[in-house]
């Protein structure tokens, strides 16, 4: 089977990595196009053997773009294509029907109750959306949740299939050396307490409550925000302002895997904290939670599907909070008073293992190409001459 991914970008992000790490545990020839933003992904793609084409998309009303995009679908002769991201969705599934592939899957990685991928959901983004989704075979939900929310918007529930995002759990395995060469590289004091934030910068992931937290703390209490955005300036100012900025470390954004990038990798730094704090409201998954549950620290998270749709045991050591900084930072209190714990993954971390996402989208895959193959013709039976009999 021949596949091919179409994303909207190929920066460091949730999506973009989780489809780095899918493509290393499906059992099929995959390429991958980007429409924009060939970045330290598209590098990291690139140097596991996987082709990658970029599109060089200028926006999201170049339609100049989906006539290459046809081009690139008709030339590679694919069984399947399999979009990631809104303008991915909408690009991808009509060119993958005009190039003549019926069998196409979406995964939709950030639909949340009142945005997708940080636009709100207005009536004209979900008319758009539903539009394109009939172009599809299957649209993959990433959570029981967000398969919820697609059904409440009128995809119909037999299109959907849940599979969720998957983590290596070897590589976010808990090193204690791994953990104090990271530490000493950032700078940390030896008893410093460390409350990790990871994911994009901004408004929605609500980061500046667990800075605001961080100056009702004890001064042994730091905080390592692991990733980039658009708010990085504001909330280095709130930093300042609530005078806990020598205390709040900004690591930028970091690759799950080894890539070449300076630096110490996503895994490195959740060996170095000891809390992780997650407290947006609207989540599709929560693959941040996720990878620090494998590392084995306790986590505190507004919204997590990925916790919320499995049974309360599975989850150890991660708690629902519920609240802006005062309630964080009682949280974290009551965490760090409970002392230190072993650092092994609980049962919801390995529920989530990456072998077992590859093997139930190749199921879907599966689905989706026998569906669109067309049943072998029968034999017409003879029919004797007419007073002829038969032996």
């Amino acid at each position: 089977m021949r596949v091919l991914h179409i994303i909207t970008g190929l920066g460091v992000g949730g999506a973009e990595q989780q489809l780095r790490l899918l493509l290393r545990h499906l059992p099929v020839d995959c390429d991958v196009v980007t429409l924009t933003r060939p970045g330290a992904v598209a590098e990291g793609l690139a140097a596991d053997g996987v082709r990658v084409v970029h599109l060089g998309m200028a926006g999201n009303r170049d339609l100049s773009a989906l006539p290459r995009l046809v081009r690139v679908i008709r030339a590679g002769r694919y069984d399947l294509v399999h979009t990631h991201l809104y303008r991915a969705c909408l690009y991808g599934r009509l060119a993958a029907r005009l190039a003549g592939v019926r069998a196409v899957v979406a995964t939709e990685h950030s639909l949340g109750d009142g945005q997708m991928e940080g636009r709100p959901l207005t009536a004209g983004v979900r008319a758009l959306y539903l539009a394109g989704e009939r172009l599809g075979s299957t649209t993959v939900a990433v959570s029981a949740t967000v398969a919820g929310r697609l059904q409440r918007w009128g995809v119909p529930a037999p299109r959907i299939a849940v599979v969720p995002n998957g983590i290596d759990l070897d590589r976010f395995r808990f090193d204690a050396d791994r953990r104090a060469r990271t530490r000493r590289r950032l700078g940390l004091p030896e008893d410093a307490y460390v409350v990790g934030g990871i994911g994009r910068l901004t408004a929605g992931k609500r980061f500046d409550v667990v800075v605001r937290a961080l100056a009702l703390l004890p001064r042994d209490h730091w905080l390592l925000l692991v990733g980039g955005g658009p708010e990085e300036s504001v909330l280095r100012r709130t930093a300042h302002e609530a005078g806990v900025a020598d205390r709040v470390l900004f690591a930028g954004e970091r690759p799950c895997a080894p890539d070449g990038s300076p630096g110490p990798d996503l895994p490195s730094l959740t060996a170095a904290m000891d809390v992780l704090a997650s407290p947006s409201r609207q989540e599709a998954f929560g693959l941040a939670v996720v990878e620090a549950l494998a590392a084995g620290l306790p986590v505190l998270y507004a919204s997590c599907p990925a916790v919320e749709d499995l049974p309360p045991h599975a989850a150890a050591g991660a708690r629902r909070v519920q609240g802006g900084p005062e309630a964080y930072a009682r949280a974290i209190t009551e965490v760090r008073a409970g002392g230190p714990h072993p650092r092994t993954p609980p049962a919801a971390a390995r529920h989530y293992s990456i072998a077992r996402t590859a093997a139930r989208l190749m199921d879907v895959y599966t689905a989706a190409v026998r569906a669109t193959t067309p049943a072998p013709a029968r034999p017409t039976p003879s029919v004797p001459p007419q007073g002829a009999t038969s032996a």
